[in-house]
């Protein structure tokens, strides 16, 4: 039983946390709630806005299990099922954020946002149900019947044209055409991601590198549709030329509304410089993230599904990994579940059998894992995958020869962060993150020296079209 002092500094601790959360500092907020709920622990409100703090963190798992908590201590706290819905609906467990949607609306029945958000939530299941009812074990190629060299290129298109092979010319004419709200032909967004798809189709699961003399490889980690963002890069850094090399980590898509643009830009340079430009798959380079957090329904919006269609074809194409210099890993998520998984386990996994990462397996942790500070392996405060300790990280670098594990896959306040003894490395290229989290990006540059050098960057004034802005569901807005 909390003494009063106990409660009122547990309060004050409530506020500090209110106060840090409004200034988007998502990390201090979650700390000065622990602390609250250190004070007084029966307290829903201190659970309830710790979830939503675990929301803004990605942290979808530990969300689940707070707003849990405080229904458990209030039953009768709608902000606790309004929070636990959503959190559900960000790892794809639509069926579960359904029960709590349906919970709001018995309890609130005049509530409009509820009653709407419940149809959306049943929208959601259904079109789940609907894609797994139509799933088919080896379907036909997207390109299947798509004549890309019949296709007309409208006569008002005013940019560069594409022939047989990519130019930089073309590259430089798209990047301004994106950066001024233009859209590229159909034609010519079939022909560069199929030309794509073939190239990082024979590319290896994990592609190995090295950095030769006199160039350098940049190492980029989420840009998530952030399109002048990715072009601050560039002007930081350089453009990809014979001697800069660009290997992008994962996550090019969702969330920004500019992530055509990216993929598009990215999948470019790959077809200019297929031995100097390297793409990793990432966990949203997969359809059920797709469909839910706006990739799918930009393809519409901007192009048509087709694009979707074979767009998703060409992510389910990508290498998984890439080894640099025979020294660092890099890869979106993780590490793994069983201490026994080598390189060797990842050079023999055969990606083109299993298009999508699913919820378990060496695809799924490659792309979902996260790392934790104490030893040892816990669960995912995502609620998808695991998490891996220092001793871990440590086990399978001497294990496998290797300086570090570089990888993505989580917003870094300093864009960047080295943990687990210096061989566990995150990077993050999205600064602002969905204009909501106050972070730098970062990108690494390696020279042939194999010596990770760290730069951060900031944000850049985009046009006012907001993240998310062509996801299916406004539930996704509430993040």
């Amino acid at each position: 039983m909390a003494i009063d002092s106990d409660v009122d500094a547990a309060t004050a601790l409530k506020n500090k946390g209110n106060k840090a959360f409004a200034q988007h500092d998502w990390a201090g907020a979650v700390d000065l709630y622990t602390q609250a709920i250190e004070k007084n622990d029966r307290d829903p409100s201190f659970f309830c806005n710790r979830a939503q703090a675990n929301i803004k963190l990605e942290s979808y798992g530990y969300a689940v299990a707070d707003a849990t908590h405080a229904i458990d201590l209030d039953p009768n706290y709608i902000k606790a099922y309004w929070r636990r819905a959503v959190a559900n609906t960000a790892i794809l467990n639509s069926r579960e954020a359904l029960r709590d949607f349906k919970t709001v609306v018995k309890k609130e029945p005049n509530n409009k946002d509820a009653k709407l958000k419940l149809a959306e939530c049943e929208k959601l299941v259904r079109r789940v149900e609907f894609f797994k009812a139509i799933e088919v074990g080896d379907p036909p190629s997207a390109f299947e019947g798509l004549d890309i060299e019949s296709m007309e290129v409208d006569a008002s298109y005013d940019g560069v044209k594409l022939e047989n092979e990519m130019t930089q010319e073309f590259i430089n004419d798209m990047i301004t055409r994106f950066k001024n709200g233009k859209k590229l032909p159909k034609k010519y967004v079939f022909q560069i991601v199929q030309a794509v798809r073939n190239i990082v189709y024979d590319e290896p699961t994990m592609v190995e590198m090295e950095i030769e003399p006199a160039t350098t490889l940049t190492v980029c980690g989420d840009t998530h549709g952030q399109y002048f963002d990715l072009l601050e890069i560039f002007r930081l850094n350089g453009f990809p030329d014979e001697k800069h090399a660009y290997l992008f980590n994962g996550d090019f898509v969702d969330r920004g509304s500019w992530s055509t643009e990216i993929a598009l830009l990215l999948y470019a340079y790959k077809w200019l410089r297929p031995k100097m430009f390297f793409l990793n798959r990432g966990n949203h380079e997969t359809d059920d993230m797709n469909r839910v957090y706006g990739f799918e329904g930009e393809c519409k919006a901007k192009y048509n599904e087709r694009v979707f269609k074979v767009f998703s074809e060409s992510f389910s194409a990508l290498p998984l990994a890439t080894l640099i210099g025979k020294k660092y890993l890099t890869l979106h998520g993780g590490l793994f579940s069983d201490d026994n998984t080598s390189l060797e386990d990842i050079r023999k996994l055969d990606r083109h059998v299993q298009r999508q990462p699913g919820q378990q397996g060496l695809m799924m942790e490659m792309l979902w894992t996260d790392p934790q500070p104490q030893n040892g392996r816990g669960p995912s405060k995502r609620g998808v995958g695991l998490q891996f300790g220092p001793d871990v990280t440590k086990r399978f670098c001497e294990k496998n020869g290797l300086e570090a594990v570089i990888r993505s896959h989580e917003v870094r306040m300093e864009g960047y962060e080295v943990e687990h003894d210096g061989k566990c490395v995150t990077v993050f290229s999205a600064p602002k993150y969905c204009d909501a989290t106050e972070n730098k990006g970062a990108y690494i540059n390696i020279g042939p020296d194999l010596k990770l050098q760290y730069h951060k960057f900031d944000a850049v004034p985009h046009p006012d079209i907001k993240p998310m802005a062509y996801a299916q569901s406004s539930i996704m807005s509430m993040m």
